[in-house]
């Protein structure tokens, strides 16, 4: 054991040398230290206290944490055939175990004994909360039911983690397994030089002659966005909205990768799950930690956003619908048409293209620009560091207040084989004080952004649409969230113990400045000329910044309501399908409606393999919070004329993202605003204000 690299805590993780057969000794081992642990805090006490019973039980369970997030990972970023086989393998040991401790009676007693102890009183906010919120949680677990029942419980923790980490492999299969070689350069008409580029380097890596595509997002996206072959955006659209499903085509291998069925098991497994725990359905059971009250009040938060947008969306459709008929001559304008008309139509009335913005983001001046902001705002400096990683690709850097370190992050930009597609933070390391010292925050950060090409055998760099500016930004905020902790109780420092409906606050917030002047002028350089991005353009992007606002809400408010009546009053095994849902929620919300082939259900990873079931309106709902928090900004700047406000960055870092999760979350906005959140600051940046 004292060789296998996976139970090596004493530093960062040793990347460079966790193989796949080092999980299972790891885990096995990691999971018999923790049985023993338990098996001593079970033992009756007369005196339960935070120092005997909390402390040992999280030193214990932290190292199981940290062990099992690195390979789950690893799954995510690289995969391959033996690590995804020993990561199923090792999945249902470690799900047994955490079920089996969320139902522990005798520490559920222990738990409630503390609570009602006069020692509760002493102790900080922050280990009060984790008190009261581990009572929640073993009441969430199961600890009440009884024998037969929690037994069952345990049965649908373990399938339902086995189900949605199929539902991740299916996704990830098809996507990886589909390409499409073009051998004829007139049929990618309109493409960008760039987009073609990596076309020809992916299949020259084959092999092969020709622009090879995957769907993989920076490879598929522009051809829907660009091409002006209609026949290659249909293909290309079709093999994306069918992925994953009965109707994709994955060649030999198509039914096994269909998640049709991990949809039924999914929705059938988490309506028992809230039946056993007294529940209707199982939107109410997510809702317990959030700070949503009720389905029924996020439902009528979702249909009055909806229709608030509404009008706006039809605007927006009727102009795009207008538009090409005129001016491209498609009478009948799909789903594959959409961003290729949109992106016409925003040339045509703004002047300016998503690739003639590109030009002037290159990696390495976003890189500096975000960083220079957050240093600006938060009083820290972030600076590389080393690091073992998974990847030749993968950079890592530490965060420092003077001269003291505070946390830091590993960065994987592109998309590649074998990783997961989407963006996301995770938690590699949470801060805590342990025997006695410092424990610092650790995150993962990770895109899907183009990788940089070769061309003519000169490098060059990446280049990043602004909308990929506006991601980087929103998982850095996530990332901020985490590391800018200063609380010292790892349950909840950072991310951990912060209600799921809020935890996009930070996130959506940073969002903001990627369309500020103030910010751009220092993230920005043509990749060829090196002039920053003129003040004329910036004026034409933020004139565009709203430009099918409606559009784009009612989408997200579709989502989320399909998410929300999935998990309230949709019967698994009733007759009403979840296509038939789906098409219920379009007619009623929705102006596009797209054909009957799509299935971007089958590959709704959020929400069936990514913890946002019954939460997916947490996007729409944090965005509240955002967009009323950078007002605070926008208000310090009517009074001194920047919104790079320090003073409100300071306040911002005190009362968000230095609490984490040691108090609720609207106390905390409310301690940063001086009140509760509104719904007109939202309204007013996406352009849908009355």
């Amino acid at each position: 054991m004292t060789d296998n690299p996976l139970l090596d805590f004493s530093g960062l993780p040793r990347f460079d040398a966790i193989k796949p057969e080092h999980v299972t000794p790891a885990i096995e081992h990691l999971l018999e230290k923790n049985r023993a642990a338990v098996a001593q805090l079970e033992a009756p006490s007369d005196n339960v206290t935070w120092d005997n019973f909390v402390t040992p039980l999280e030193n214990s369970t932290e190292l199981l944490g940290r062990a099992w997030g690195i390979v789950s990972h690893l799954n995510n970023v690289v995969d391959t055939p033996e690590l995804r086989a020993t990561y199923n393998d090792n999945l249902p040991k470690v799900t047994e175990f955490w079920t089996a401790l969320a139902q522990n009676e005798a520490l559920f007693a222990k738990y409630k004994a503390l609570r009602a102890s006069a020692e509760f009183a002493t102790l900080s906010p922050a280990r009060q909360r984790i008190i009261d919120n581990a009572i929640r949680d073993f009441r969430m677990g199961g600890a009440e039911l009884p024998a037969d029942k929690k037994e069952r419980f345990a049965e649908i923790q373990e399938e339902h983690a086995a189900t949605s980490t199929r539902f991740s492999e299916n996704v990830l299969d098809a996507t990886n397994d589909w390409k499409l070689l073009v051998e004829d350069e007139s049929e990618l008409r309109g493409l960008p030089d760039d987009s073609k580029a990596a076309a020809k380097a992916l299949a020259e890596k084959d092999g092969k002659q020709g622009w090879q595509f995957t769907l993989h997002f920076p490879s598929y996206y522009p051809i829907l966005q660009f091409c002006d072959n209609r026949a290659l955006r249909e293909k290309v659209y079709r093999a994306n909205a069918t992925k994953a499903s009965e109707l994709g085509d994955a060649f030999s291998k198509r039914e096994d990768w269909d998640n049709t069925g991990n949809i039924a098991t999914l929705l059938k497994l988490r309506a028992e799950e809230a039946h056993l725990l007294g529940y209707r359905n199982f939107a109410e059971v997510s809702l317990v930690p959030k700070m949503a009250k009720s389905p029924e009040q996020v439902i009528e938060f979702l249909e009055d956003l909806a229709k608030r947008a509404r009008p706006f969306a039809e605007k927006d459709l009727a102009e795009l619908q207008a538009y090409a008929s005129k001016e491209l001559g498609i009478k009948d304008l799909q789903s594959w048409d959409l961003p290729y008309a949109s992106e016409k139509l925003q040339q045509h009335l703004y002047s300016f293209s998503a690739q003639e913005v590109k030009q002037y983001f290159p990696e390495h001046k976003v890189i500096d620009g975000l960083f220079k902001l957050v240093q600006t705002l938060f009083g820290v400096s972030i600076k590389p560091d080393s690091a073992p990683v998974w990847h030749k690709d993968v950079r890592f850097y530490r965060i420092e207040r003077d001269g003291i370190l505070v946390g830091q992050f590993y960065l994987d930009l592109y998309a590649r084989e074998g990783k997961s597609g989407g963006a996301w933070m995770d938690d590699a390391r949470g801060r805590r004080i342990k025997n006695g010292q410092l424990q610092t925050p650790v995150a993962y950060l990770t895109c899907n952004f183009t990788e940089p090409l070769v061309v003519d055998n000169v490098p060059q760099p990446s280049l990043f649409t602004h909308d990929e500016v506006i991601t980087l930004f929103h998982e850095f905020g996530h990332g901020l969230h985490h590391m800018l902790t200063q609380v010292e109780e790892l349950a909840v420092s950072g991310i951990s113990g912060v209600e799921w409906d809020a935890v996009e606050l930070p996130s959506q917030f940073m969002e903001n400045f990627c369309w500020e002047w103030d910010v751009l002028s220092h993230m920005s350089a043509h990749v060829k000329s090196g002039l920053p991005l003129p003040r004329a353009l910036y004026d034409r992007m933020l004139a565009a910044k709203n430009f099918q606002s409606g559009l784009q809400t009612l989408r997200q408010v579709e989502f989320a309501l399909l998410d929300m009546l999935l998990h309230y009053d949709f019967q698994p095994s009733g007759a009403q399908s979840v296509q038939d849902l789906i098409d219920d929620v379009r007619r009623k919300f929705a102006v596009i409606i797209p054909p009957s082939f799509n299935r971007f259900q089958h590959s709704f990873g959020h929400i069936f393999a990514g913890g946002y079931a019954a939460g997916y309106y947490s996007y729409k709902w944090a965005e509240v919070l955002s967009a009323d928090a950078y007002a605070a900004f926008e208000e310090a700047a009517a009074l001194d004329g920047g919104k790079l406000s320090t003073d409100t960055g300071k306040r911002f870092q005190q009362e968000i993202l230095a609490v984490g999760g040691s108090r609720p979350a609207l106390e905390s906005f409310t301690a940063f605003r001086g009140r509760e959140p509104t719904i007109d600051a939202l309204l007013r940046h996406s352009g849908m204000a009355a």
